[in-house]
């Protein structure tokens, strides 16, 4: 039987190893990010979301264009479209998290406006 003590010194041995690895690497990869970001057409900035589930969003870009995804019950209504049930849960799931994440970037952009 191995001793707990020993255990967890094999764990935090192990921990440490990949820790030695793994940050190099992210550390690589992130200085790289806006080279590659540049190479492969940088993601359009988000400057203003509007709106709600219920009602719709829109989406406004730094570069003056937008977007208006269709409001929860519309996509929903397109969810109910698919042919399996597992199709029409994940379709449900991704939608909920669509509105929910938009929810929240409307939040982050009110309060970097009212704090600076």
């Amino acid at each position: 039987m191995t001793h707990p003590l020993r255990a967890l010194r094999a764990l935090f041995v192990l921990l440490t190893l990949v820790a030695a690895v793994v940050t190099p690497t992210a550390l690589a990869a992130a200085a790289d990010a806006p080279r590659l970001q540049a190479a492969a057409g940088a993601r359009p900035v988000i400057v203003e979301v509007e709106g709600d589930a219920a009602n719709g969003f829109g989406i406004t870009y730094a570069d003056g264009s937008s977007i208006y995804p269709p409001t929860d019950s519309e996509a929903r209504a397109e969810c109910g479209e698919y042919d399996t049930w597992k199709a029409r849960i994940v379709c449900r799931v991704e939608v909920r998290t669509w509105y929910r994440d938009l929810a929240d970037l409307k939040r982050s952009l009110a309060w970097v406006r009212a704090h600076g």
